[in-house]
């Protein structure tokens, strides 16, 4: 493994095994996270998603993100609005310290957001094909997160590294989409946090072969962009934070067939 892949990787995945598709229940996404934290690629987790219902079942030893308005004080949650004017007035009711990550419909003006506890969460995928946005409409937000200096994070339909088709859900008969890549995704949003154009982004969001894509310990690399570590690991900290996932075993086990772990 090099240390572009593993820096542009590092706790990049939130574990959101409760939720759809995978829908597991309390007891099995435990076991599971803690098996995660616990394993060869725990490097690469993130944080633990769980209904604010819940938050009582939660280990506090473990990192971990609450999905709506937390009953009390804690590091992060995860609320959705209409529009970031509306994130605001919910800010000020929260605690103290809360960083808040506030759903936004893809076609919404981060900016609002910009210099507070507020950051972005963009939908990615879904169950149904037509929850997959376009790469145009994807990248038009992450530049928008960029230019505002806005940090996001990313949920639903990450499950691949690299731009693909695959089934929406562990159904038989699950429909088809083509999905977007969490690699695509983060490094789209690294070379625009960089002074990337737009254009770049959308090719990058675009890019269906593993083949393009290049890792060392000084750079990734592809087509023609080149982000050294130290640019990828200002992204990671700075701008594009995580992305959330009902599973942690398939991107990891896809990385590894793309020998990139």
């Amino acid at each position: 493994m090099t240390g572009a892949i593993r820096t542009l990787l590092s706790g990049l995945i939130d574990y959101a095994g409760m939720f759809p598709p995978a829908a597991l229940s309390m007891e099995e996404s435990s076991r599971n996270y803690e098996a995660y934290r616990a394993g060869p690629h725990s490097w690469a987790l993130g944080r633990f998603i769980v209904p604010s219902a819940r938050l009582n079942e939660v280990d506090p030893d473990w990192e971990y993100v609450i999905l709506g308005v937390p009953p009390r004080r804690v590091p992060v949650c995860e609320l959705k609005v209409a529009s970031a004017a509306e994130a605001a007035p919910m800010l000020d009711a929260l605690p103290e310290g809360v960083t808040a990550y506030f759903e936004l419909p893809i076609d919404a003006d981060p900016a609002p957001l910009a210099k507070g506890r507020g950051r972005a969460k963009v939908r990615t995928g879904g169950l149904t094909p037509d929850a997959f946005p376009a790469p145009a409409d994807l990248a038009r937000f992450l530049y928008r997160c960029a230019k505002a200096r806005v940090p996001f994070k990313a949920t639903a339909g990450l499950h691949h590294p690299i731009r693909s088709v695959q089934r929406c859900t562990y159904e038989a008969e699950s429909p088809t989409a083509l999905m977007h890549g969490f690699v695509n995704v983060f490094l789209a949003a690294s070379l625009l946090w960089h002074g990337g154009s737009a254009g770049d982004a959308i090719a990058t969001l675009e890019e269906e072969s593993p083949r393009e894509f290049h890792f060392d310990d000084e750079a990734a690399q592809w087509h023609t962009h080149r982000l050294t570590v130290a640019q990828l690991r200002e992204t990671r900290e700075q701008f594009a934070i995580s992305f959330g996932s009902c599973s942690f075993e398939e991107p990891i086990a896809d990385l590894r067939r793309l020998g990139w772990l």
